[in-house]
């Protein structure tokens, strides 16, 4: 006896439902106009919308059965049904989700409109990106809920730190603040998400440390490495900077370091100490032509990480809650505690804020220099450290005076 074509769709009854030998079989719900059931000669069974929309007849599929179960099946046919006597394409939606970007897609959007902008955190942001956003990367915009970013939010706080994940959540943002120009019209899933307070850190090399952090750093085997980091505590530079320093930009004539662009967007001209000129004097002899001061075989042709070394250099002379970065801090605290005012101290690290960008002006490099001499000196001096010809070396203390 063939089953009823029309009936109260129910779990039960949808299972005992025939295969039919060819073709397929149409089953409608008595109880939700417009859902039917289709059954194939695969045995495969599918819920879709079927009704008039503007004069025509239309099907949409809801769901198959029995992973959508009826109830599920009877409120999107009911949603999509509503849709269609309002006017609206009830699969219009459903193609505008399929052709929606990804989060891949809006990342390759946003990195290269960055490019074109001279963003200055890009090799920082593609590293953020793989290491947190690519397991979201075929994943659709309007898929990614304020809940996920607060979920990945609070993992990296707990594995990678507050710092990290505020970094991350501002490059997340960033991402979504241009989806419009990439006509997303969807809910920002940042919106809301707050990040952590952060506290400015005051972390520099005490004289205590010193000793210990020249001896692990001369021994460390990446000499580049640590010629790049015996440069950012000389000069006080980002170490992004020195990275990327280039023999184009330093006059030996007249010691001086211009940086072409800083953070701040503008150029700065760095004093460079004895110290520091005797190092790069003995590096321009090691680069093999090279324009870069510390050339890599990586896509920029310079050094971009450091991570590694500083990990060994830190580990070795037991350093604790220390980063790169301060290294700039530790310059700026020497000149500190040697007498030297804030708008030198600010002269040497490439300050701009406007109320000192007055006094800077009218600063030539001579009084930047003697200060950044007599820090760098003290600091070298603590650490058993001094500059012979062109030549940074370190003494080496005797068996006694380990013991």
């Amino acid at each position: 006896m063939e089953p009823k074509t029309r009936f109260a769709f129910a779990k039960k009854r949808l299972q005992a439902l025939p295969t039919p030998a060819s073709g397929r079989a149409v089953y409608h719900d008595s109880a939700t106009p417009g859902l039917i059931l289709r059954v194939t000669a695969n045995g495969q069974k599918s819920f879709h919308l079927y009704r008039k929309y503007r004069g025509s007849p239309i099907r949409m599929h809801l769901g198959d059965f029995p992973e959508t179960t009826v109830e599920n099946a009877r409120k999107a046919c009911q949603t999509a049904s509503g849709k269609a006597a309002q006017g609206i394409d009830p699969r219009a939606e459903r193609r505008a989700v399929k052709h929606e970007m990804s989060v891949k897609g809006l990342w390759t959007f946003w990195l290269a409109d960055a490019q074109q902008r001279g963003v200055k955190t890009l090799t920082e942001d593609e590293r953020r990106y793989k290491r947190f956003l690519a397991p979201w990367a075929s994943r659709k915009l309007s898929a990614i809920r304020k809940a996920d970013v607060q979920a990945l939010f609070a993992k990296v706080t707990t594995e990678n730190g507050r710092y990290a994940a505020n970094r991350l959540l501002a490059l997340v943002k960033s991402m979504f603040h241009r989806a419009p120009d990439m006509g997303y019209t969807g809910v920002d899933p940042t919106a809301g998400v707050k990040k952590h307070k952060e506290e400015k850190r005051d972390r520099f090399l005490h004289a205590d440390e010193l000793r210990n952090f020249f001896q692990a750093m001369f021994s460390e085997p990446n000499v580049t490495l640590r010629d790049v980091l015996l440069t950012c505590l000389l000069t006080g530079a980002r170490k992004g900077n020195v990275q990327a320093m280039a023999w184009v930009d330093i006059d030996f004539t007249t010691g001086l370091w211009r940086i072409p662009e800083t953070k701040s967007g503008k150029p700065v001209v760095v004093p460079l100490v004895p110290a520091a000129v005797a190092l790069l004097k003995s590096r321009r002899q090691t680069v093999n032509g090279s324009p870069w001061v510390f050339p890599s075989h990586g896509r920029t042709g310079h050094i971009t990480e450091i991570k590694s070394a500083w990990k060994r250099i830190v580990t070795a002379a037991n350093l604790t809650d220390c980063r790169p970065h301060d290294l700039r801090r530790s310059l700026a605290s020497h000149m500190a505690i040697g007498g030297t005012g804030l708008p030198l101290i600010g002269a040497m690290l490439g300050h701009s804020q406007p109320s000192t960008t007055a006094i800077y002006a009218r600063l030539s490099t001579d009084p930047v220099r003697t200060a950044a001499e007599t820090a760098t000196t003290n600091m070298l001096s603590i650490g058993g450290v001094r500059v012979e010809g062109d030549q940074v070396v370190i003494d080496v203390p005797s068996e006694a005076a380990a013991e």
